[in-house]
Formats: structure tokens, sequence, C-alpha cells
């Protein structure tokens, strides 16, 4: 495998290096975004910075009046944050487990990502942490619930926690305080795993549904629609009835969600289809319409028809173009709303988890980035919160964003690093 991943790494570093040569000036970003024309690739671009992590006091940089500390350290893989009412801090340890390879590519694209640690043995758990004395670092650390299946997405709705796994929502019985579930939880629902693999979850405004994130099993429906069938979508669960049903579709990889209050509609943030550019198509933030299709597998931002994909004309007549274009790549994982007053200088919006993406001759992403919002919708260009998590020659990368959330004090923001196996903090600096 070190074999491979040398190889890989040498021939990859190659065509990067002369796709670069060719590569936009510009970032396709904003509500208009400039999505260059497509531009097959035939043998991906595959590019990935070595895992590094943070050494000697070196921190991520923060943007102008704001600090950053590491509210916990010594995770494994950490990806997803939920707070809990009572500030308790829950963190999803987890890392994709990949099958064994089954073509040349399947193997160069393993080798790449474990050089970054995105897949291996995967912890399987969620840990809870506890700021007891509020100074902004927690001391006390517990294991929350162990021996899942890929654990993701979190959410509680009374007395009952739910569970993202990769392979469907479990129930727990929770009681304020308790730093420990009992039990095999319920299965509530069941979802194909593998592929795409996280479950982002997020509770209605008024507690009575909840929606999940279900990523693709392919890059653009390769192995047919059959098996496609239930992903690429957020689902919605009835907490009342227990039944689920699919909200809105054709979604590659929906993972983050946030409610936006003055509007109440939901938002995702959306990773596209590999295989066709540096910039394109662009990854997006987008408002989710219920029963809403939004062009995957066969067109993209609108109706930019992907002819590699067997068409269906009135599928593509009926793809909603996304609000906001995140650059290509960037692999836009985390989501959160930040409400004004938050941190210094930065006012009602989203704050986006940019993990970084692969299938690009010049990286890009790798950010803690913020897009402001006005009367329901974005209103203005993104700004890095975080920055400084890959080197300036791209070889390495210090950490890579992803789970974003306001901390427990309404003054803060948590975000997961699945590199440093960090939760940085951030808050105005003193």
């Amino acid at each position: 495998m070190e074999l491979i991943a040398r190889a890989t790494a040498l021939v990859g570093g190659t065509v990067a290096f002369v796709r670069r040569l060719g590569s936009p000036s510009h970032q396709a970003f904003g509500a208009a975004p400039e999505i260059p024309a497509a531009r097959k690739q035939g043998i991906m671009t595959l590019k990935m910075p070595a895992a590094e992590g943070w050494k000697d006091g070196h921190l991520p940089t923060c943007a102008p009046g704001l600090a950053v500390n590491a509210f916990a350290s010594g995770l494994d893989h950490p990806r997803w944050i939920e707070v809990l009412p009572n500030g308790d801090v829950l963190v999803a340890e987890s890392k994709e487990q990949a099958g064994p390879p089954k073509t040349l590519m399947d193997h160069a694209a393993q080798a790449t990502m474990r050089r970054v640690k995105a897949i291996g043995t995967s912890a399987n758990r969620v840990t809870l942490w506890r700021d007891a004395d509020g100074d902004g670092t927690a001391e006390i650390r517990e294991v929350f619930v162990e021996n899942q299946n890929q654990p993701f997405g979190m959410a509680l709705v009374g007395n009952r926690f739910y569970l993202g796994n990769t392979d469907g929502i479990k129930m727990f019985t929770y009681a304020p305080g308790d730093t420990a579930l009992s039990g095999d939880g319920e299965t509530l629902v069941e979802f194909k795993p593998h592929g795409h693999w996280t479950r982002s979850l997020i509770v209605s405004p008024d507690g009575t549904k909840i929606y999940a994130g279900v990523g693709s099993l392919t890059n653009i429906a390769d192995q047919g629609m059959e098996v496609e069938q239930g992903r690429a979508a957020i689902w919605e669960l009835d907490v009342a009835t227990g039944q689920a049903r699919i909200f809105a579709s054709g979604l590659r990889n929906a993972v983050g969600m946030a409610w936006e209050p003055e509007t109440g509609k939901l938002w995702t943030v959306v990773n596209e289809r590999d295989g066709l550019g540096d910039e394109t198509p662009p990854d997006y933030l987008t408002s989710v319409a219920e029963g809403g299709f939004y062009g995957w597998p066969y067109c993209y931002w609108g109706q930019t028809v992907d002819d590699r994909v067997p068409q269906d004309p009135e599928m593509v007549a009926k793809a909603i173009t996304p609000d906001f274009a995140l650059g290509g790549h960037t692999a836009s994982l985390g989501l959160c709303w930040m409400p004004d007053g938050t941190l210094p200088g930065f006012g009602a919006g989203m704050v986006i988890g940019q993990h970084g993406s692969w299938n690009r001759s010049k990286l890009s992403g790798y950010k803690l980035i913020f897009v402001p919002f006005e009367k329901g919708a974005p209103s203005g260009p993104a700004r890095d919160i975080l920055s400084g998590f890959l080197s300036e020659d791209e070889k390495l990368a210090y950490g890579r964003p992803v789970g974003v959330t306001v901390g427990p004090d309404g003054k803060s923001l948590l975000m997961a690093d699945d590199v440093g196996d960090i939760i940085w903090r951030v808050s105005a600096a003193r």
C-alpha cells in the first residue's frame, strides 16, 4: 500500500502540475458564479496533502479580532459536534471504513486518502466533553456511546437522543446531565451504507421532525440508478410516528444543515461531482425546498447537463439552481447558523467548514468561512474566520475543518478538525 501511495503521489502530482497550467484564475463563488466549461479529466486529478497535524504551538490563523484555542484535543478523527442544553459538548469520532478496492483508480484513491487519515479504522464512538470551570477548555471527557457504525449526526428532542450512523438513525433515552447512554438504542430508519457515508441530523424548530443527509454511493451514478435509490437526498423523519420519507433529492452529498431563522427555511451545503475540472462544478450552499430536485446526477448548477450520464430531460427541466457557490471541490461539509453578536466583526450568517478536496490541480478549501445573510439570503462575499490549515506548498495539511456549531456560551464557535484531532474554539480576542 505504501508503494501504491508513493506511485499515486508521483503520478498524481505530475497530472496536477500539467492541469494547473490551464486551471481557472478565479474561484466559482457567490450567487452568480463564473463556472468554467467542463473539461473531462479522463484520469482523475488526485492531489492530497500529507497529514501533518499541529506541532510546537502552531495554531490556525484567525480573522482580526478573534482568538483560537483547543477546546478538546487527543481525539480520534473528530467529525461532528452537538452542544446539549446543559452545555456538554458531544463529538462524533469516526472515519470512512473503505471496502476492498475494485479498480486501479480505487487503489489510487484509497492510498491518497490514507495519506491524510481520511480512511482507516473508525473509533465508532461519541465522546462527551465538559468545560466545568468555563475557561473555554474542557477538563472532563466521558465516552457517551460506543460500538456504533460510523456515527456522525446527533440530535436531541426532549429525552430522546438520535444518532446518525452510516446505516440508519438510532434513538436512545437521555436525561439531562447524563454522561453516557445505556442500551443498544432503537433503529428507526435504515440507510444504505458506504460511498458518501456521513449521516448528518438536524431537528426542526418545532421539534416534530428530524432531517438527515444521505449522500450518493458514487460520483455520477457510475453503477446505475438502482443502487442510488434513497440516496443523494435529505430525508425527513416524523418524530411522533416514526415515518420517514425523502424530503428533497438530487443532492449528491448534502452534509451540514442549518435553519435560517427569518424565513424558517432549511439550508444545506452540498459536495458536487468530480472529474470536470478545478472549478466545475462548484460545491454550494442552498436553501432546500420540500420536494425539490437539485440536479444530480443528470446536471449541475441548474440545467447544465453532465453528458457523462445517461440523460432524463424531465429531471433536468425541474432541477433547481442552488443559491450560493462555494468553489469547486472545496468539500464544504460543516454548516451552522451564527446569530448576530456571536463573534466581533461578524454579523448574522452561515459558517461553513471547508474540509478541502482532492480533485483539483490547485487545492482550495481548508478553511472555516462565513457567508453574511440579510432578509433570509446571502448578502455579500464570503470571509475567512480560520485559515492556515494547509502549508503554502500544498504538501502538508496541519488540519482539515469539518463540523462547526455555536459554543455553549453563545459567544464562540466550536469546530472539529479531523487531521489535528482537535476541537477548536474561536472567540473574541482579549
